[in-house]
């Protein structure tokens, strides 16, 4: 049969939610082999007859490279400069590859075979139908089954498309059945998975099937991609208008007439459908047309930190003559989001008519793209312990998995297209890439537009499509009813279809000043939606370095090391690396570098989530580049890669807390952040500000009503202060609710003197320092003496350990942190600490509480150390009382 007539199939998709007895999941007893090496032809290759040798026994979903390293064919590529050993990593080091050829001699210039024996389900009803979906193929392929071509490499082209082909002629129930895939790697002029300068890209650019594969049985009539769009017709949210959709498409040569139902939030609807031969429709449930979808006293979503993330859930089904041909079900939330230009124009989202401040970070997935579902649920539960409210995909289309903890968790999603590479270079574009990037975005639109926590869709990234490319995505959203804002980039650029976008992505990337937050209101600074930023690199722990360098403790660093930073520009770290010399000290040892890195990084990334907090909603959202890595690195995370969490993470998550006191650089005030839609009334806020030598200076108490969603100063630090000749000071932050519970303490290192920034020479990596602040006397302050003692115990939470930590002395403990570490100081991943880099005034005492993550059954030890503190190591006991 002519492939190309089965071409039309791999438009649709299969929803991510399945009835589960109708799949089959194609996921083990794979085989892979080069085509080099695999020389017979796709028709012998996918027959009985064919007799496999030394093909590698794989699982699916798989990239050919991490099908190789899963199987010990190379060593770690992520260890030391492995990566740079494996054949076809032969590009320059810190360039971006999806941007250059495959080299001649690669291994992956070849085609590589993916072969899967399996047998095909009987069919359960004579006209019912075998559908073989894809979940993902990078980049083309050509699909055959039983010796029979069922699609070539025209039909099969596009990372982020999903394709689904009727096998049902195809295949002998009951009997041995081959599949063979022949897929190949993206060129440089492709619309591939690309890394831009995160980090580097393996050498066969992720090309296989890196998406499931399964085998679905479905009626003559199949059901599609449920959704269920919410509009709230006023501000009371009491009624709630709800539009369904579905998606049908009748497998048959002849007309089918049946009745489409569904039941949703209580209410029952149907319709009668008539569909022609192999039509696709969509059939919409109104609320005009069936007012039981007008819904009374809906319970609605609500993202993180703004009330309880409620899924609902959607079956809808179709029938003919008596038969259930289909059924799909869905979760999704009765939500509403909206965006407008604010005055000042920027891009304001709202969540049910309530405006949200997007305080969020990049996510990356692993460079391999290996998938595990305890990481990503450990990843999620980070996110929200850092109190972010938003994730943002920048490509990298993740897992239905992903999206489904999102809408659970109350995380919203900001997605769309990736910079940097073939997807934005439109002036190279053939006749071909258009109908591959509009299919690629209906595939996902379709897969995912169900999902409570989807929050935008972006058309590019740094820059904006070409009008004839914008018209043609804004044509494919259209038609799929994408329910969301969309965005013609993440950029400031305007276009001449949708105009303004409202947000901006000016920088920077590297290391500034916290005070830059504050004041670099033309560039990066707190003012608008900054949709890519951050203060740059983020060193890991030696208990991290050790998993991913073989001389993680060498002094300077090698070049090993280097390896691990990013690309591009940022192939070092000399902007940070000076900037620390000049504000804090020079590092004698990797130690020493690694404690003033962090601190760096604490102050840095709180003052930039602070700084868009306070001024809410002249600026309207922040979004950290990056939250995690693809590989272990030491720029651009909040957590590394073994899920170890430094200062970043503890800085955010300082600055994010639902109710938050913070010092603000660029007037001196003092402010308490709101960052929920309930007021807090009889709130205790108090400052009290010391110099050097511990000496105070000021101090203020007051009776705070916070209202809901609000930002509201409370003190202002005098001014005359800073003009002294104090050269640092120190501000001590705490709130309490009324019955005297903290609810927030923060505390700060202040120079007397800001950095003053050279604006002229600022570049789209930073803005450089004129001349620096001073905080090297932080480096000479008296030693302070600790007393710590460390509980465990099993409880309901997990296991956790209770660090309980006194200062006795008269100094300041200046930045306490605390480790969990095996007993030959290995790392312990995930850890969730309640607080960590502390300080601790003379006389205070605190609890640190950490859990454990789930299966740590050995007894850890604890380390705890600081600037002025000498370290201290923990066995704890165990707890003699719950708590």
């Amino acid at each position: 049969m002519n492939p190309k007539s089965f071409a039309f199939l791999a438009v649709f998709l299969l929803p991510a939610l399945l009835v589960a007895e109708k799949t089959t999941p194609l996921r083990d007893d794979w085989q892979l082999q080069s085509a080099c090496k695999a020389t017979a032809t796709g028709e012998v290759i996918s027959t009985t007859r064919y007799a496999p040798e030394a093909w590698l026994k794989i699982s699916v979903p798989s990239t050919v490279l991490a099908a190789q390293v899963k199987a010990g064919v190379f060593p770690d590529p992520y260890f030391g400069d492995n990566l740079r050993h494996i054949p076809g990593t032969s590009y320059p080091v810190g360039h971006n590859f999806s941007n250059l050829p495959m080299p001649a001699d690669s291994p992956y210039a070849c085609g590589w075979w993916y072969r899967k024996e399996f047998s095909a389900p009987a069919l359960s009803a004579k006209d019912n139908r075998l559908w073989l979906h894809f979940g993902g193929i990078n980049y083309r392929g050509e699909i055959w089954i039983n010796g029979r071509r069922i699609a070539d490499s025209s039909a099969i082209a596009g990372a982020y498309r999903t394709y689904d082909f009727d096998i049902t002629e195809f295949v002998v129930p009951g009997k041995a059945n081959i599949l063979a895939v022949k897929t190949t790697a993206p060129t440089e002029k492709d619309l591939g998975i690309n890394w831009v300068d995160w980090n580097p890209c393996p050498p066969d650019k992720d090309m296989g099937l890196w998406g499931t594969v399964d085998i679905v049985e479905t009626g003559s009539v199949t059901v599609r991609s449920p959704l269920v769009v919410t509009h709230f017709p006023d501000a009371s949210l009491h009624i709630a208008d709800l539009t369904v959709y579905a998606e049908l498409h009748n497998a048959t040569a002849n007309p089918v007439k049946g009745v489409l139902a569904g039941t949703t939030a209580g209410v029952h609807f149907e319709k009668p459908v008539e569909l022609a031969a192999h039509e696709n429709q969509t059939v919409v449930f109104s609320p005009e047309q069936f007012p039981a979808l007008r819904v009374q006293d809906p319970k609605p979503w609500w993202p993180r930190q703004m009330g309880e993330p409620h899924l609902e859930h959607l079956t809808i089904s179709f029938n003919a003559e008596g038969q259930t041909t289909d059924e799909q079900s869905v979760n999704y939330g009765i939500r509403e989001i909206t965006s407008e230009l604010t005055t000042n124009g920027s891009r304001l989202f709202r969540i049910n008519g309530k405006p949200i401040l997007i305080r969020g970070a990049g996510w990356s997935q692993d460079m391999l793209l290996r998938t595990d579902d305890k990481r990503l649920r450990d990843q999620f539960e980070l996110v929200q312990d850092m109190n972010l409210n938003t994730i943002r995909l920048e490509g990298k289309l993740e897992t239905d998995e992903f999206f489904r903890l999102a809408d659970e968790r109350g995380i919203l999603v900001m997605l769309g297209w990736c910079c940097c590479d073939h997807w934005e270079q439109w002036k190279d574009w053939t006749p071909q890439d258009l109908p591959i990037a509009t299919a690629s975005l209906r595939s996902q639109m379709l897969r995912l537009r169900h999902h409570a926590s989807l929050l935008v869709w972006l058309n590019g990234s740094d820059n904006p499509p070409p009008a004839d490319v914008e018209k043609a995505y804004l044509q494919v959203e259209s038609e799929t009813h994408w329910p969301n804002p969309i965005l013609s980039s993440a950029s400031q650029a305007p276009t001449t279809v949708t105009g303004e976008s409202g947000v901006k992505m000016t920088g920077p990337y590297d290391y500034v000043a916290p005070s830059y937050w504050y004041t670099a209101l033309k560039f990066g600074g707190a003012i608008g939606y900054n949709t890519e930023t951050s203060p740059g690199p983020a060193i890991s722990s030696l208990a991290s370095r050790r998993l991913f360098l073989p001389d993680p403790e060498a002094w300077p660093p090698t070049a090993n090391w280097s390896l691990h930073y990013g690309g591009g520009e940022f192939v070092n770290l000399k902007v940070f690396d000076s900037s620390m010399e000049a504000v804090y000290a020079k590092p004698n040892s990797a130690a020493d570098y690694e404690r003033l890195a962090q601190t760096m990084t604490y102050d840095s990334e709180r003052a930039m989530f602070e700084a868009y907090s306070k001024n809410k909603y002249t600026s309207t959202g922040v979004i950290q580049w990056m939250l995690n890595n693809a590989w272990p690195s030491m720029i651009w995370h909040l957590y590394d890669y073994y899920l170890d969490t430094g200062g970043g993470y503890f800085g955010t998550k300082k600055a994010c807390e639902p109710l938050h006191i913070q010092y603000a650089y660029d007037d001196h005030s003092i402010d308490v952040v709101n960052s929920t839609y309930i007021g807090a009334e009889n709130l205790r806020a108090s400052v009290h500000v010391y110099g050097l030598a511990w000496n105070e200076l000021y101090s203020a108490q007051s009776t705070v009503n916070s209202n809901a969603d609000s930002a509201q100063r409370v003190f202002t630090v005098p001014a005359n202060l800073f003009s002294g000749a104090e050269r640092i000071f120190f501000i001590d932050l705490s709130l309490a609710d009324s019955s005297g519970h903290a609810v927030s303490h923060n505390f700060y290192w202040v120079p007397g003197t800001l950095t003053t920034f050279d604006w002229e020479n600022t570049d789209y990596t930073h803005t450089p320092a004129a001349r620096h602040e001073d905080l090297t006397a932080l480096a000479h302050l008296p030693p302070a003496q600790i007393e710590a003692h460390a509980e465990i115990e099993n409880n309901a939470h997990g296991r956790e350990i209770y660090v309980h930590l006194a200062n006795h002395s008269k100094a300041l403990a200046f930045q306490l942190r605390a480790a969990a570490r095996t007993s030959s100081r290995g790392l312990i991943a995930p850890v969730f600490w309640s607080d960590n880099w502390i300080e601790l005034v003379p006389g205070e005492s605190t609890t640190l509480t950490a859990r454990l993550p789930e299966g740590e059954a050995n007894m850890p030890v604890v380390q705890i150390d600081g600037w002025n503190v000498a370290p201290i190591s923990l066995t704890p006991t165990t707890a003699v009382a719950a708590r």
